[in-house]
């Protein structure tokens, strides 16, 4: 696929300074050696700074192993409630399955359960909130994209993009960038300017209340 044109000039799939605004980069004060790979420096206060172009780079790869995978068969799952929202608009703009909030045992893995899903393909958003879903997904032999901050284990995540996977702004920056770039791997849109949501259609029902609120 050629490059598009409207792509910043630092070669980032948009400007640094909205990956920055969001607080995708800022990691927590504890660091695992799986993801020193990922990390670009510490803070005074003790922060782990991720490398934005790394993580620009995993979603670039992401987008192209999701779009690749029958998206009925792709489950995206969040316990946490900062990624609820994102991860539904992302499953409604690529047509896969969401899980936002509890991950009920026997999902992935008990073919009698209610709510029994055959699945190709999983993303989560913190394998220690979601490890019950990386744990089944391990079990019948899942590939796991999992978003990983500076504190998460990379064991049995088959790719990782590590990024700040607690904030509401990171959540819904990454979930809009994976949309997008999934839809133009698909060929679904032409260009980048023409998917046709902003990152604010992501973000929690929380910052649309208190957005509306102030207007």
């Amino acid at each position: 696929m050629s490059e598009d044109t409207e792509q910043p000039q630092d070669g980032l799939l948009i400007p640094r300074d909205q990956y920055l605004a969001a607080g995708l980069h800022i990691g927590t004060q504890i660091k695992v050696n799986d993801m020193n790979q990922f990390i670009y420096r510490m803070t005074k206060g003790g922060l782990y700074v991720i490398d934005i172009r790394k993580t620009d780079e995993r979603i670039r790869i992401a987008a192209k192993m999701i779009a690749r995978y029958d998206p009925v068969k792709f489950v995206v799952v969040s316990a946490r409630r900062y990624g609820h929202l994102p991860v539904q608009k992302f499953c409604e703009i690529i047509g896969a399955r969401p899980i936002a909030g509890r991950f009920i045992p026997g999902t992935l893995t008990n073919h009698m359960a209610y709510k029994y899903i055959d699945a190709d393909l999983i993303l989560i958003s913190d394998p220690r909130a979601d490890r019950q879903a990386l744990k089944e997904a391990t079990i019948v032999k899942i590939p796991v994209i999992s978003l990983c901050d500076t504190d998460n284990s990379l064991s049995k995540i088959d790719l990782s993009i590590p990024a700040n996977n607690r904030g509401r702004k990171s959540l819904a920056l990454i979930f809009y960038l994976l949309a997008r770039e999934v839809l133009l791997e698909r060929g679904e849109i032409p260009n980048r300017e023409e998917f046709g949501f902003e990152q604010s259609d992501f973000f929690s029902s929380q910052d649309f209340q208190t957005k509306y609120a102030k207007s």
